[in-house]
């Protein structure tokens, strides 16, 4: 893992959420690696539609799981989501809001920018 990597923006990564801690790495961060399949780099802004549709999809990310480390989210947590669920939701007409300095630079290879403008809150 590059401890330095980029976001959307082209600068560097910031802080996704620390409460709950998030990313991949759990250090708060949307960082990827290698090992990380599911490519945890859109930080989103969970809302209930969302988390009602993730499990619905097979993705329950409101029980916690502590045997993983995973507190469970409720609306208004920010979290590193899987590239491919966020794209999901976005298809479905629920996804969340994204902070774009803080989600990830690899991102674009499965989302267009314009598309993540359309759910940015720090665009300013």
């Amino acid at each position: 893992m590059n401890k330095f990597q980029k976001n959307v923006l082209g600068s560097y990564l910031e802080v996704c959420g620390l409460s709950p801690k998030t990313g991949f790495y759990r250090d708060g961060c949307c960082n990827t690696g290698s090992n990380d399949s599911g490519t945890h780099t859109v930080c989103a802004i969970v809302t209930d539609e969302f988390l009602s549709f993730t499990i619905k999809n097979g993705n329950d990310l409101s029980t916690p799981r502590v045997e993983y480390g995973f507190p469970g989210l409720q609306a208004g947590d920010s979290w590193c989501l899987c590239v491919l669920r966020w794209k999901e939701a976005y298809k479905a007409g629920v996804a969340p809001s994204v902070k774009l300095r803080a989600t990830n630079l690899k991102t674009l290879n499965f989302i267009e920018l314009e598309d993540l403008k359309k759910f940015a809150i720090d665009l300013n």
